[in-house]
């Protein structure tokens, strides 16, 4: 991965983030690179589609400043801000035809994850009539992609790096990605003063997706002794700063740490992928009634996890512990949880048993890189079922 820091601090995040990480994105970090948009887009396109949320990005003022560094350059822009918090493939589909009217050779995601992976499925759309054609499949290595510039707003996902996208098929009511090589964006433009208008809880419902994605590159059978050392780094950032964020702090310092923290963790979804958690979660979106952000499902099935998969990993889920500060693995995740406000069950949202039926047959996902060395259904559902409580 290739890095750049046009604003670095003494109080930032430090300059061993210059290291090459084995990403194809070439991640630009640093306070104020929002406005670097137009001169790192120029090269890759003539026409960009814009793809952001309905609100957040205009309100704050994000979506002007975008625009006008694209123009400044040269570059041709459409807006396209119908996504929604939980992406759906009829919202991709929609920005599919914009994009194709205008005749854009260039995608530009701004926002959360959702956002950012609306964008990822217009990239990679091709000559699909609708990306649910791409929902649940890998794409080949000569797929054709347009070249895609993330820009996140939230601290989380990773999003910004990883070579996958999470949609709904409104269809099938099917939660689930599309992946592989070409989905990976070309540039990140990852700007942490841009988390600076995040309501509370929003930032951290993210800030766990961060710490989850910590976790599990550290304890994943795909795991590698650099994807443990920047699990190590980012817990330890997630740790130290994501109490302040949920005191309703968001000083420069807190916002590049938790910036970092999630471009570390993105690496590793990247690198070595997720584990059981992550397929859970996504699993769920085949329950509409229960509406959880991400971060906070993770949150909520972490405990059962946790329990069930430590005896299967416990070096590393010690380390992970020792970093935390806590005497083991499950109450260290449960600490940080609870002062963060993230505790609870997911019957406290309206999730019970009856609905673990439709989540299974809504997995989909790598389920062999989990600790677990036997991933069936009867440990699923025994996941779900500790979770609702």
């Amino acid at each position: 991965m290739h890095t750049d820091h046009p604003h670095r601090t003494a109080a930032g995040p430090g300059p061993d983030l210059a290291l090459d990480l084995p990403v194809p994105t070439r991640a630009v970090f640093g306070r104020g690179t929002l406005d670097l948009l137009g001169s790192l887009a120029a090269p890759l396109g003539g026409h960009a589609l814009l793809v952001c949320g309905r609100t957040a990005m205009r309100r704050h003022g994000y979506l002007d400043r975008a625009e006008a560094s694209l123009r400044a350059a040269g570059v041709a822009v459409t807006v396209f801000d119908g996504v929604s918090a939980d992406p759906r493939s009829d919202e991709a589909d929609a920005a599919l035809a914009v994009a194709r009217a205008g005749r854009c050779d260039l995608v530009v995601g701004l926002g959360g994850g959702s956002a950012i992976d609306a964008a990822k499925a217009v990239a990679v759309a091709g000559d699909h009539d609708t990306v649910r054609d791409l929902i649940g499949t890998t794409l080949p290595a000569h797929a054709v992609a347009l070249p895609l510039i993330a820009v996140p707003t939230t601290a989380g996902s990773g999003s910004e790096v990883t070579k996958g996208a999470i949609l709904t098929d409104v269809v099938r009511g099917f939660k689930s990605g599309i992946r592989g090589d070409g989905v990976a964006p070309r540039v990140a433009v990852v700007d942490p003063d841009l988390t600076a208008r995040l309501p509370v809880a929003v930032a951290v419902d993210s800030g766990f997706d961060a710490l989850a994605h910590a976790v599990e590159g550290a304890v994943a059978v795909r795991a590698t002794e650099e994807s443990r050392a920047r699990s190590w780094r980012a817990l330890a950032l997630v740790r130290d700063n994501l109490p302040r964020l949920a005191r309703g702090e968001s000083s420069p310092e807190v916002r590049e740490a938790m910036a970092l923290a999630a471009l570390l963790g993105g690496v590793n979804v990247a690198t070595v992928s997720t584990c059981l958690p992550h397929r859970l979660q996504q699993a769920m979106g085949a329950v509409p009634k229960v509406r959880l952000s991400h971060g906070r499902g993770l949150a909520l099935l972490y405990p059962a996890w946790l329990r069930s998969a430590y005896a299967h990993a416990p070096e590393a889920f010690d380390t992970v512990a020792d970093v935390l500060g806590g005497r083991d693995v499950v109450h260290a995740v449960a600490a940080l949880a609870g002062a963060v406000g993230l505790g609870g069950t997911l019957a406290d949202h309206g999730f019970s048993e009856r609905d673990i039926d439709a989540c299974l047959t809504g997995m989909s996902g790598n389920l062999d890189n989990d600790p677990h060395r036997r991933v069936d259904a009867e440990l699923l559902r025994s996941l779900y079922r500790d979770s609702v409580g």
